[in-house]
């Protein structure tokens, strides 16, 4: 059992490979967006044209990086333009944490606005606000302390967000202390169904509906034991009304895809399984759409892609057709459309479902 010392050790030997030049930013500084108790740094990045009530999506970095690293490496800003919406971009501080890890251990920033949580629930507000933001197109994703921070986000605010995107990261509300966070990263002392569930709706007043969420998690992560990803699909089926057996496994792209589906049979919790994958945002970087990095993982296989494609961001004919000067397509809005309502975005699921069978599409 590695020890919370070697831990630490990794993490500071990770976060020195990282030194050097930082890649340029395509995000802007947000300011002015509330109290902000939990102290983080705000970007974004907004197309220059947006469609008419755009959607928004929230990108959570993980320890060691930064939001304009993870941006780089994940491609959010890129597919922003192409597709349409805007990106938010929280960041943590090293005055909060050394290893610019978000706080999803400390009950003070965990609980609904409270600290860090309540932080990124007025940056979201801001957004809203200046852009004309869709309320009920906001999505929420994170990798590894961002993954667990996104989580945070959907179990106190499921009345915000729309789907949420769990890349290794942890169930809401399993540890208070750090070196808790470290048994809990390993898999030890994870609570059972019952309790992960009740913490889950004792976390807000929401009655539903609740948002859809995706988590990823590679067969390989020595960081976050599996056992966490199994975990937040058990915390999120009770209040969705899941089944304990799943209602779909796939193999897409050789990596297994697992689905369950709401009391109204709706997809509603999906479990991506990246086959030899350690800890890490898996990207594909002949999509154009990410680069790279550590933590930033070349498997061929783009979680940024799949996952705005699940929300319905991505769909043919909202992709942007404006040519710009670096040959990528860029936002105008007499081109680009909203997406469809939830009833087209379900056709659309189960279309994608049938093609993804027959071999047709990844």
């Amino acid at each position: 059992m590695r020890s919370m010392a070697d831990t630490l050790e990794r993490l500071a030997r990770l976060r020195g490979k990282q030194a050097g030049p930082t890649p340029a930013s395509r995000l802007k500084r947000l300011d002015g967006f509330g109290s902000n108790p939990g102290a983080l740094s705000g970007w974004c990045h907004v197309p220059s044209q947006l469609p008419k009530a755009p959607a928004l999506v929230v990108v959570l970095h993980g320890c060691t990086q930064t939001a304009a690293g993870y941006d780089t490496g994940s491609g959010w800003s890129k597919l922003a333009d192409d597709f349409g919406f805007a990106v938010l971009f929280p960041e943590q501080t090293r005055a909060n944490n050394a290893n610019l890890c978000f706080n999803w251990f400390n009950r003070d920033d965990i609980a609904r606005d409270s600290g860090e949580a309540l932080s990124i629930r007025q940056m979201i507000a801001a957004m809203i606000a200046a852009h004309a933001i869709d309320q009920r197109r906001v999505y929420v994703t994170g990798l590894s302390a961002g993954g667990a921070m996104a989580n945070v986000l959907l179990a106190c605010y499921p009345d915000l967000f729309a789907g949420g995107a769990i890349i290794a990261g942890l169930p809401y509300a399993i540890a208070e202390t750090v070196p808790e966070a470290f048994d809990r990263m390993r898999g030890h002392g994870l609570p059972g169904t019952a309790v992960l569930q009740e913490r889950l709706k004792s976390a807000s007043t929401h009655q539903g509906p609740w948002p859809t969420v995706s988590i990823w998690h590679g067969s390989s992560d020595q960081t976050v034991a599996m056992a966490n990803a199994t975990a937040t699909v058990e915390q999120w089926r009770g209040v969705h009304g899941a089944a304990a057996k799943p209602a779909a496994s796939e193999s897409i792209g050789g990596h297994k895809c697992t689905t369950w589906r709401d009391h109204g049979g709706e997809d509603a919790i999906t479990l991506y399984q990246i086959t030899g994958m350690a800890h890490g945002t898996p990207i594909d970087g002949k999509t154009g759409y990410g680069t790279s990095a550590p933590f930033m993982l070349d498997v061929g296989f783009s979680s940024t892609l799949h996952i705005a494609r699940s929300w319905g961001l991505i769909a043919s004919f909202d992709r942007m057709e404006t040519s710009t000067n670096d040959g990528r397509n860029e936002g105008s809005a007499d081109v680009a459309q909203t997406s469809p309502p939830a009833r087209t975005d379900a056709i659309t699921s189960v279309i994608e479902r049938a093609l993804r069978s027959a071999g047709l599409m990844r």
